[in-house]
């Protein structure tokens, strides 16, 4: 008789959702990072990301070559005081952003319109694997396309600066320590501030 009662309880157990053990031991804290995203009149993007796309914004694309030191043209002019850049200098970075941002705007609206049309795919889920391969295909270019636009852009700007602006964006910027600020222990600081460039 016992080993039944074991045997049908062990049943029961196993029988039961695993919501209703989470339930019951307060373990289910209702997680959803998704809740309201199903609002969005394409779901893979916010209001904020078509905001930006649409600006010609950077939208985190460049970051391969800002992390690596090579600086936009946005943020240089953003700095132009800073980095003591010449008029010449701010004459020809404006023109690269400029052009920078108009393609980008262009470019951003193809990949709108492809995010939307994957997101309209799904909404009566009758799309074929097929017909999603080429949505999908059609999303990833534009998006790739997109990121050329801005990282070419990076790549062009070393010719346009000094060593030195570029050590002193990269401070600004917040990736790197100022050599100014501390001179290491056991060099002459004098000769350390000349080496590094940095104001008398």
């Amino acid at each position: 008789m016992l080993m039944k009662f074991v045997l049908s309880t062990a049943v029961v157990l196993f029988a039961m959702p695993l919501s209703a053990f989470a339930q019951d031991h307060g373990h289910n804290h209702g997680d959803t990072p998704y809740a309201g995203f199903e609002a969005r009149e394409i779901k893979s993007l916010s209001d904020q990301d078509i905001a930006e796309l649409r600006r010609g914004g950077g939208w985190g694309l460049a970051l391969p070559a800002e992390l690596n030191g090579l600086p936009g043209p946005a943020h240089l002019l953003e700095l132009q005081e800073e980095l003591a850049l010449s008029s010449d200098q701010v004459a020809a970075i404006t023109m690269m952003f400029e052009e920078m941002r108009a393609e980008a705007i262009m470019v951003g609206e193809r990949f709108i319109s492809a995010e939307a049309a994957v997101s309209a795919a799904f909404e009566n889920a009758e799309v074929s694997r097929e017909e999603l391969t080429g949505l999908l295909a059609t999303a990833s270019e534009a998006r790739a396309a997109l990121r050329l636009v801005h990282l070419s852009r990076h790549l062009a700007t070393p010719a346009l600066l000094s060593d030195e602006q570029i050590r002193r964006y990269s401070v600004l910027r917040g990736y790197s320590d100022d050599p100014c600020a501390n001179v290491p222990q056991g060099h002459d600081p004098t000769m350390w501030r000349r080496h590094n460039g940095c104001d008398e």
